[in-house]
């Protein structure tokens, strides 16, 4: 049964929109975690759009569950971090333009600038994982990083328009993960996944946990934080029950 980690991004993204005091994610971390999310995710931008400094370190005094940071290899991100000392730090990639996150980090490309920044964040005792496209090369490439968490970026799988596509892109999650997990690696996916479309990638046999958070928030405007948290974890819950049947 796959675990469940709540972004809360977006609380602090309407928080911004007055620069307000409120909602606080930090509030809203709590009510996760009450809920039976099994870890709470923020990322921590360059421009600061939404989470700052600030909540990072309130999350991480508050918290009792593993708090999972997302970032880039900016370096005062990176410092941040290390000072902070999240149980977990995700390495994505960034551009100031985009929406959301847009892919996943070309670890190949990106490989030497990438081996100083896990180091020292594995130094402080932080776990690291690498969101990534569902690729060999990208799962081989942090391998020899030393990394032992991955987690599979979702997009192409979420965002598919026909049965077939989805299929396909399922297909290409469900291989991966079964690669990554021959060479010991922890397996963990996000990204566009929702209510309707959650419950095959919580049955890909290997998969350790589903990072969700739009879905989650946009749910919970109707119908609160904490039903909507209790509703996605029991998506994988039945799915996997199902399964054993």
């Amino acid at each position: 049964m796959p675990l469940l980690g709540v972004n809360i991004d977006h609380v602090a993204t309407i928080r911004q929109q007055r620069r307000a005091f409120e909602p606080d994610p930090v509030k809203a971390a709590l009510i996760c975690q009450s809920a039976g999310a099994d870890s709470i995710v923020a990322h921590l931008r360059e421009d600061r759009r939404h989470i700052n400094d600030k909540d990072i370190t309130a999350l991480k005094k508050a918290l009792q569950i593993r708090f999972n940071l997302e970032m880039s290899i900016a370096p005062d991100v990176v410092a941040m971090a290390c000072q902070t000392r999240p149980d977990q730090v995700t390495i994505v990639p960034e551009r100031r333009q985009e929406l959301t996150t847009e892919g996943g980090l070309d670890v190949v490309r990106n490989f030497k600038k990438l081996m100083p920044v896990c180091s020292k964040l594995k130094d402080r005792g932080i776990a690291v994982s690498l969101f990534i496209n569902a690729q060999i090369e990208q799962v081989d490439a942090a391998n020899k990083l030393g990394i032992s968490i991955i987690e599979l970026h979702t997009g192409c799988y979420a965002d598919a328009n026909t049965a077939r596509l989805r299929a396909a892109e399922l297909k290409k999650l469900i291989h991966i993960t079964r690669y990554a997990r021959t060479l010991g690696l922890e397996v963990n996916a996000g990204h566009g996944l929702k209510y309707h479309n959650t419950a095959p990638v919580a049955l890909i046999p290997g998969m350790h946990e589903l990072n969700i958070g739009h879905s989650i928030i946009s749910y919970a405007v109707f119908v609160g934080l904490e039903r909507a948290v209790k509703e996605m974890r029991s998506l994988s819950v039945s799915s996997t029950l199902k399964r054993r049947r």
